[in-house]
């Protein structure tokens, strides 16, 4: 095979004896022979001697010379088009020593336009790294801005050598006619520069854009640093009230669920038959202590309570376990509940700013509700049971019928648990939320409700202004007003609560069950 600086001299010379060695085909049209010569040396040769389609194309000079095409009219376009996607992957497997030598066939723009992210580009003029087409071809910035000049001052430039400099990205400045001359070879256009008035006019568009695009920015809502530290304050104060791992329950007086559904059914058959009504026939508590599920648990938080001794010594308490076997152990639940209902509230901000009366008003008639929104976390929509940690206290359905819960609250309440679950609050909507519930200037025996008015205010102001800034959509369409809309069925909830609860207390053998906190909270509720 002839060496490179043979290929090179014999090319020049536009010597047609030396195709089959190895040189360029079209060598006497070839007035810049490029070192893409060398590949084309490689390639093999037909039988008949000619020269493969895929050799022809890696020269720039005849790939776009019109009389080399006029010449070889039994190559097609679409001939060379396929054979310039062959010879690209051929050249993949070159040296990389080899690579400056074809630098300026690599430049050459892929018919496809498809170019491979992971491959550096190469100008098509000096072999430098390309930043992308200018003027019709892959150019580096340096060969872009000088084909620009040089077109827009119309300059006449001499090769001072013999007008076949082959230019590097080491010597492209060393003779600007060559240079200008290679721009034109590979396809730059003069008829694609733009002129003074058009470039003006591009810089005031991008100008202009830039300037709607930060004023957008700038009318986008952002979270100001008020509001974010309202928001950690909520945060931490949910995290210091919630315990995740439910370990607390185990202080509980223990679940105990009845083997048999005939039980159950004789349990609320025998209520239904007293005197009160059958929608109030059931105990409370069970809605209670489910909505206080995901609740934390403080170890002192029964230490005041002796709950050992009821079992063994209360004569109603036995009568009652086989009629409602789960009524203690969710009592002490719902009364662990709400303690760290208490304890969240005080760390609201502005909260601490009321009068106590207000304050045990405000805990008072929101408490149910809260345990509810709380408990939402613990919430399982595949089996709609509420899991608190291990199997012992994982509540479902029956086992809250079982503490004379009636489905008139748990109808409601399951459906209220799956419609919050599908929101899929943030954790900061969700704290948000249960800081307005409490923070309701329309709660009954409020006495300053403009104060707690403007607290909820704020608070509903950085709920939507997170929203905005936030929650992506579609997630945060309308996303507002369903949360204040679960508000209003918490309501709802929370009346149903309050005539099961009063049927409740009217039986001593129930009442007996409860905690002092629960009898504390739920016994002067206003109807």
């Amino acid at each position: 095979m002839m060496g490179l600086s043979n290929v090179f001299q014999e090319a020049r010379g536009g010597s047609s004896e030396l195709h089959p060695m190895g040189s360029c085909p079209a060598a006497a049209h070839c007035s810049l022979p490029s070192a893409a010569d060398l590949t084309a040396a490689r390639s093999p040769l037909t039988e008949s001697g000619r020269w493969t389609a895929a050799a022809v194309t890696l020269c720039h000079q005849c790939l776009f010379s019109p009389s080399w095409r006029r010449q070889q009219p039994r190559i097609s376009m679409s001939e060379l088009r396929g054979s310039w996607d062959a010879q690209q992957q051929s050249m993949a497997y070159l040296p990389d020593a080899d690579m400056d030598t074809v630098a300026a066939s690599t430049s050459l723009p892929d018919p496809a336009g498809d170019f491979d992210r992971n491959v550096p580009r190469i100008c098509g003029v000096c072999g430098d790294r390309a930043t992308g087409f200018h003027f019709n071809a892959m150019t580096c910035e340096g060969c872009k801005g000088f084909f620009r000049r040089s077109m827009k001052r119309k300059a006449m430039f001499t090769c001072p050598f013999n007008g076949d400099c082959k230019i590097t990205k080491d010597n492209r400045r060393h003779c600007q006619a060559c240079r200008l001359k290679r721009c034109v070879d590979i396809g730059m256009m003069k008829e694609f520069i733009l002129t003074d008035e058009e470039v003006q006019r591009k810089r005031e568009m991008i100008l202009k854009r830039k300037e709607e695009e930060a004023l957008k920015e700038s009318l986008k809502p952002k979270l100001s640093e008020e509001q974010q530290k309202v928001i950690d304050t909520l945060l931490e104060a949910h995290h210091k009230t919630f315990d995740t791992t439910y370990s607390d329950f185990n202080k509980f007086r223990p679940p105990v669920r009845s083997k048999f559904s005939s039980r159950m059914a004789t349990h609320s058959s025998s209520v239904v038959s007293q005197d009160f009504s059958s929608e109030d026939s059931n105990d409370v508590f069970g809605s209670d202590a489910f909505a206080a599920f995901p609740e934390p648990m403080e170890p002192q938080m029964f230490s005041n309570l002796d709950l050992s001794e009821e079992s063994d010594e209360s004569p109603s308490m036995n009568i009652e376990l086989p009629h409602l076997p789960m009524l203690p152990h969710l009592a002490d639940l719902v009364s662990y509940s709400i303690q760290k209902v208490i304890g969240f509230a005080k760390m609201i901000p502005g909260f601490r700013d009321l009068t106590a009366e207000d304050q045990i008003a405000l805990l008072k008639s929101s408490a149910i509700e809260v345990i509810m929104l709380r408990s939402n976390q613990s919430f399982t929509m595949e089996d709609m049971s509420w899991t608190c940690g291990s199997n012992d206290f994982k509540y479902k359905v029956s086992d809250v019928t079982q503490a004379g819960h009636s489905m008139d609250l748990l109808e409601p309440l399951v459906k209220f648990q799956v419609g919050l679950k599908k929101l899929n609050l943030h954790e900061e909507e969700h704290v948000l939320l249960m800081a307005i519930c409490i923070l309701s200037p329309d709660r009954p025996g409020v006495q300053d409700t403009s104060l707690v008015e403007s607290i909820q205010d704020r608070l509903s102001d950085i709920l939507q202004t997170y929203i905005r800034c936030r929650h992506p959509p579609p997630g945060s369409r309308l996303l507002y007003a369903k949360m204040i809309q679960k508000l209003a069925d918490l309501r709802s909830l929370n009346e149903e609560h309050s005539k099961q609860y009063r049927c409740l207390s009217f039986q001593p053998e129930h009442s007996m069950q409860l905690t002092p906190l629960v009898l504390e909270v739920f016994g002067n509720e206003i109807s």
